[in-house]
């Protein structure tokens, strides 16, 4: 089966605060509660339009997928006390109320980086049991601090800049990593997270302050107990150039807790971008239990 997808863009007020999300749907439209469904979830200084691509394949296969914009970024509402809310926790009760509210009873995971972190406390709390699968791209339960630095240096003070073409050239660079884009995917990714500042420069569409996770929890990244806690069937991507995902957590993954299946993925650093047919196959094959 391959139908085109039909996404909306949809809003609904989670923990209080104002949460966008893409909702793909398959077609011919089958009653919701008929369609497996997928809630895949973005990176840290990213939106839910990355998961664009994965989610018109998925959609295409007859999966309903859901893709938030995590508080303070994209679309979504700001924090007005972001040394609180940007935090695994507070993003968990996000999810739960997102998938409350849209009556998902059950459910596939995909996350990218922290969009995979937010999958393991779910999978591992108070979503668990309700998670059926979960894939975890390019995070695992201890991140390497020199890569988690790395990121900080310049989600912090994101970058500025006079046109949407200077601001696209940077992500290519800082978003090398991801493997290959096409022009098209490329010009996505920056028109789908870019923000106007009050002098008419245009730079990335998240809050600075989101980078307070770091200094506010500085332990919300130490993982293990709650991946030991997982019971659903985990698919771990890893790109094979990853700083973030070193091996020897990779390997660990193996032998504790849900005991993933990992997979390495040649040409990508953190983290693959899930966009090309080999990234497709792996993540379907796995959902659909093969």
């Amino acid at each position: 089966m391959n139908t085109p997808a039909i996404p909306q863009s949809r809003y609904l007020i989670c923990e209080g605060r104002e949460i966008h999300f893409m909702d793909w749907v398959p077609t011919p439209v089958a009653q919701p509660p008929a369609c497996p469904v997928v809630i895949a979830w973005h990176g840290l200084a990213r939106t839910g339009r990355d998961m664009d691509a994965l989610a018109a394949q998925l959609a295409g296969h007859g999966y309903r997928v859901i893709c938030p914009d995590t508080i303070g970024r994209g679309l979504s509402q700001w924090s007005p006390v972001p040394e609180v809310e940007y935090c695994l926790a507070f993003y968990a009760r996000l999810a739960e109320s997102l998938a409350d509210q849209l009556g998902l009873e059950r459910f596939h995971w995909v996350g990218t980086s922290m969009g995979g972190a937010i999958g393991m406390v779910c999978a591992g709390g108070a979503l668990h049991g309700r998670i059926e699968r979960l894939v975890i791209n390019d995070i695992g339960p201890q991140p390497n601090p020199v890569a988690i630095d790395r990121i900080r240096s310049y989600a912090g003070s994101p970058a500025a800049f006079d046109t949407v073409g200077e601001l696209e050239q940077y992500f290519r660079t800082i978003y090398k990593p991801y493997g290959f884009l096409t022009d098209a995917q490329w010009r996505l990714l920056t028109e789908s997270s870019v923000r106007r500042l009050p002098d008419g420069r245009v730079t990335p569409h998240y809050d600075p302050a989101m980078v307070m996770q770091f200094t506010h929890h500085p332990a919300d990244y130490d993982l293990w107990p709650d991946y030991e806690r997982i019971t659903a069937p985990v698919l771990c991507l890893r790109g094979a150039e990853s700083d973030l995902l070193l091996p020897d957590t990779a390997e660990a993954m193996r032998d504790r807790g849900p005991r993933a299946l990992v997979v390495t993925i040649a040409g990508c650093g953190h983290a693959p971008a899930l966009n090309v047919p080999e990234q497709f196959e792996l993540v379907g094959r796995f959902l659909a239990g093969q």
